[in-house]
C-alpha cells in the first residue's frame, strides 16, 4: 500500500460537498441572450469533463427547443479550417477558458458567422472575451485537478440558458435545484457494496441513457483519472452489441438511471442481459438518496454528486490522491 499524505483528497472532499450549492446559484443566475433570431441549430465545443457536461446539456436542449445539438471537435478550429455556421450558436464549455483549442474555437466559430455562447468558471478568460454572452459555472476556485463541483455547475449553467430560451422551463429547473439540494451530505445506501466491487474490478462499464449518458461518461473519465481503473462509457442502446462479449472476463457494470420513464425499458434491458451474462451490475437512481422531481439533467448531475464520493473513496483505498493524479495538469493545453 502506498503511503498518502494525511490530507490526501481534501480539495476532492471539500469541492464535491460544495456542489448542490453551486448547481442552485448557477441554474438561477439571470441570461442576457444575442439575437438568435433564425437560429438553426447549437454546436458545442469542450474536452473531458467539460464535454461530458456538454452531452448531458444536448440532451435537454434538443428535448425542450427541438434543436438539433451536438459537439464539433476543437480540432475542426484549432487544426483545420473550421466549418460554415451561419443561423447557428455555439457553446463552449471550458473550466479555465484558456485552453488553447478552445480559444482558437471560439474565435474560429465566431468567424464562421455563428453566435458565440461561453460556458466557464473563469472570468476574465480568453474564450469569454471571444463569446457573445458568457454563463457562469460559478465553482469559485477548484484546486483538485479533477473537476467536480465545475462539472456540476456546467449542467446548471446550461440548464440557465435553457431557461432563457425557453421560460416555461424555468420553474423546473428551480424546482430541480431545491431538489437537488437535498443531496447534500447524503450517501447511497449501496455505497458499501459499491466500493466493495471497485476495490475488486478490473474493468468498468458506465452505462446510461439520454443525459444519462453524459454522467456515464464523465463517471467513467474520473474513475481513469483518480484511481487508474479502466472504465468504459456506454448508452444503454450500443452496449448490447459488440461490447457486450466483455462480460466473459470479470466485469462491473454501474447503471446510471436517471429515472426517466422513457430510458426504463432500455436500461432494464441492459441490467438484464448483463446479469444474465454473469456480470456484476449496480444500478443509482437519484431517488436512492431521496432526491425526486428533477428534470433530466439535473437528474445527471445528481448522479454525478452520489458518484463522487465513491471515486473519491476508490481512489484513496487505491492509494491514490485523487486532489493530484500523478500525469494530469488543471489546464490541458492541445493544439
Amino acid at each position: 500500500m502506498i503511503d498518502l499524505p494525511q490530507d490526501a483528497g481534501q480539495h476532492m472532499t471539500r469541492e464535491i460537498a460544495e456542489a448542490p450549492a453551486v448547481f442552485a446559484a448557477s441554474v438561477a443566475q439571470p441570461v442576457t441572450l444575442p439575437d438568435l433570431a433564425g437560429l438553426r441549430a447549437i454546436y458545442t465545443v469542450a474536452r473531458g469533463s467539460s464535454d461530458a457536461a456538454a452531452n448531458v446539456l444536448s440532451y435537454e436542449i434538443m428535448r425542450e427547443t427541438g434543436l438539433p445539438m451536438t459537439s464539433l471537435p476543437p480540432s475542426i478550429f484549432s487544426v483545420g479550417h473550421g466549418v460554415r455556421l451561419a443561423d447557428s450558436a455555439v457553446l463552449v464549455v471550458s473550466q479555465s477558458g484558456a485552453s488553447d483549442d478552445l480559444v482558437r474555437s471560439a474565435c474560429g466559430a465566431k468567424a464562421a458567422g455563428a453566435k458565440v455562447l461561453a460556458l466557464t468558471n473563469a472570468p476574465g478568460s480568453p474564450v469569454e472575451a471571444t463569446a457573445d454572452t458568457t454563463l457562469r459555472i460559478g465553482a469559485g476556485p477548484e484546486l483538485a485537478v479533477p473537476a467536480t463541483k465545475s462539472v456540476i455547475g456546467a449542467i446548471a449553467g446550461g440548464m440557465a440558458l435553457l431557461s432563457a430560451l425557453v421560460p416555461a422551463y424555468a420553474s423546473r429547473a428551480t424546482a430541480s435545484a431545491r431538489a437537488l439540494a437535498t443531496l447534500s451530505g447524503k450517501t447511497l445506501p449501496q455505497t458499501r457494496a459499491i466500493l466493495a466491487a471497485l476495490l475488486r474490478a478490473s474493468h468498468v462499464y458506465v452505462i446510461g441513457r439520454d443525459t444519462g449518458f453524459g454522467a456515464a461518461q464523465e463517471l467513467a473519465l474520473k474513475l481513469k483519472e483518480c484511481c487508474a481503473l479502466h472504465a468504459e462509457a456506454y448508452s444503454s442502446s450500443e452496449v448490447l452489441h459488440g461490447p457486450l462479449q466483455l462480460v466473459t472476463n470479470p466485469l462491473l457494470i454501474l447503471i446510471l438511471d436517471t429515472e426517466q420513464p422513457e430510458v426504463q425499458a432500455s436500461l432494464d434491458t441492459a441490467e438484464q442481459r448483463f446479469r444474465t451474462a454473469g456480470g456484476t451490475v449496480m444500478r443509482i437512481r437519484p431517488s436512492d438518496a431521496g432526491a425526486t422531481g428533477l428534470t433530466p439533467a439535473a437528474a445527471a448531475a445528481a448522479l454525478l454528486c452520489l458518484s463522487y464520493p465513491l471515486v473519491l473513496q476508490t481512489a484513496l483505498a487505491l492509494g491514490h490522491d485523487p486532489d493530484q493524479p500523478t500525469t494530469l495538469a488543471k489546464v490541458t493545453q492541445t493544439r
